[in-house]
């Protein structure tokens, strides 16, 4: 069996571990901190790293044989604490891509495939190197590749001299870049979250809104090539403001729902035709709003803009023991049979991954 084929199939290994416990990993926000770029590190204390056992003392070998007097055994050092009697753990960080996150989330909630709007009968098309052939230009030439073969030639055949390592690769030995024609369509699409900040949503409640928008985040890129993200926050008031902002910010006045739902209307008139982009608005809150006129208000919006012109509308109440959880109740009573406004109860962190089949079980 290949490297590579010992790579695939401990990467198999792992996406099934994560697979098994992914309610604890979607449940886990320090995860998400250790993100470079499209990566995340993820740390993984099911697995035992590999070690070298040694076998029974009188076989001899290397290290094994009988000392002589004065031998040097290496200077001792003193030890801390007292001695266990329980195995440590052994904690593997593994290096997933966003993308393997998302396919993992969608196998494990058997999310259907999202079906876009928008401009997706034209198909832009991508070379894509998906592996390696003994055939091909030069240009694709992969010299390391064609350096393995050449060395495993004349290792096995014995003509390799480690005095004067010079290997010559020949025909038989070279390797190729395959390239491989992918066609997607020219889709577009943008994700507005919106918060409500106001004193009721405390640290507890924005963290579970922090690790719920990193999940949907991944399953709709895998989705859509280059999405946008805009952030709203909201108490009384409403503004945009950058992602850091948007999970730090406290405030302590009152809540005004509809002013997060007037200024994101104002986004898409002027930033996102609508026959062109796939739109997904995210609202979160504690379920608090100032006044009943507010929330009617809020529902026409939905019915009026919202509903006609975005692929769905997502609210997510987020429980707290400061809030009323009223707004939740209007929603349901307007929308309760209307699959484009989509409603969630997230109560704790537990909870986070039915959220998330709820938003994109449909698939839109």
């Amino acid at each position: 069996m290949s490297i590579k084929e010992d790579h695939n199939r401990f990467r198999d290994i792992i996406k099934g571990r994560i697979k098994e416990d992914l309610r604890k990993y979607v449940s886990q926000g320090e995860m998400i901190g250790k993100r470079e770029k499209d990566f995340v590190k993820i740390p993984l204390p099911q697995i035992d790293i590999p070690n070298f056992r040694y076998g029974p003392k009188q076989q001899g070998g290397v290290g094994q044989g009988e000392g002589k007097p004065g031998d040097a055994m290496g200077e001792p050092q003193p030890g801390q604490g007292q001695a266990g009697d329980q195995p440590g753990d052994h904690l593997l960080e593994v290096e997933l891509s966003i993308d393997e996150l998302a396919e993992i989330l969608g196998e494990k909630l058997a999310l259907p495939r999202i079906q876009p709007k928008g401009m997706k009968q034209i198909e832009t098309t991508k070379n894509r190197y998906s592996g390696l052939a003994p055939v091909g230009p030069q240009g694709l030439r992969h010299f390391r590749s064609s350096y393995k073969k050449a060395l495993q030639r004349s290792i096995s055949s014995k003509t390799y001299n480690p005095k004067n390592p010079i290997i010559v690769p020949i025909k038989e030995d070279f390797r190729y870049r395959t390239v491989k024609t992918v066609k997607k369509p020219m889709t577009k699409a943008v994700v507005i979250y919106m918060m409500d900040v106001s004193g009721s949503m405390g640290d507890e409640q924005k963290e579970i809104v922090r690790m719920e928008s990193f999940w949907i985040n991944a399953w709709l890129k895998k989705h859509y090539k280059g999405l946008e993200t805009r952030f709203i926050i909201h108490d009384a008031a409403a503004k945009e403001v950058d992602e850091d902002t948007f999970f730090k910010t406290s405030e302590s006045g009152g809540t005004l729902i509809s002013s997060a739902y007037k200024l994101a209307q104002q986004m898409i008139e002027k930033d996102y035709p609508v026959h062109e982009w796939n739109i997904y608005p995210f609202h979160f809150s504690d379920g608090d709003n100032w006044s009943g006129e507010d929330t009617r208000l809020c529902i026409r919006l939905l019915r009026e803009f919202f509903n006609p012109n975005c692929n769905v509308f997502c609210y997510g109440q987020v429980e707290s023991k400061y809030g009323s959880g009223q707004f939740l109740k209007d929603l349901q009573k307007e929308f309760g049979s209307d699959e484009q406004i989509i409603l969630s109860q997230i109560e704790n962190k537990d909870k986070i991954l039915d959220s998330i089949r709820d938003f994109l079980g449909k698939g839109k």
